[in-house]
C-alpha cells in the first residue's frame, strides 16, 4: 500500500516524513535549502506558470484550476514520468508532498496527491 502525504513546507520537519519532495515551481520564501531537507525538488510536476497565475490561489477558481491541472498531469510527458517515479517511490517509502501555499484545501498539491493515489490504485487493480 502506498504511503503518500501532503504538508506545508513551513510545517515542522518530522523524521518519518520519508521521501520529502517539494512540488512547487518556485522556491518558497524564507526557507533555506539546507533546512528544507528535501529528497527532491520536482518543479516540473507543478502547474504551468500560466495556469498557476490564472488560478492565483482564488478558492472560487479552484474547480476550474483542478480540471486544467489534471489535464496537464495526464497529457504532459514530463509530468506523467514524474508521477510514475513518485508512485514507484511510494511503494517502498513514505512520500511527503511539500507545498508553500497558505490554503491547505485549494492548492495544487491536493490535486497532485489525488492523481498519485489514482495512479497507485490503478496499478493495484491490474
Amino acid at each position: 500500500m502506498a504511503a503518500i502525504f501532503i504538508k506545508r513546507i513551513y510545517d515542522l520537519l518530522e523524521e518519518d516524513d520519508g521521501y520529502r519532495v517539494l512540488v512547487d515551481r518556485l522556491w518558497p520564501r524564507g526557507i533555506k535549502k539546507e533546512a528544507a531537507r528535501l529528497s527532491a525538488w520536482e518543479k516540473d510536476i507543478a502547474p504551468s506558470s500560466e495556469l498557476r497565475k490564472a488560478f492565483n490561489h482564488i478558492p472560487e477558481l479552484f474547480n476550474e484550476f483542478r480540471e486544467k491541472y489534471l489535464i496537464e498531469l495526464r497529457t504532459q510527458e514530463e509530468k506523467i514520468r514524474k508521477i510514475e517515479e513518485l508512485a514507484n517511490i511510494s511503494k517502498v517509502n513514505k512520500v511527503t508532498l511539500l507545498y508553500a501555499a497558505k490554503d491547505p484545501i485549494h492548492n495544487h498539491a491536493r490535486v497532485l496527491y489525488e492523481e498519485l493515489i489514482r495512479k497507485v490504485n490503478q496499478r493495484e487493480d491490474t
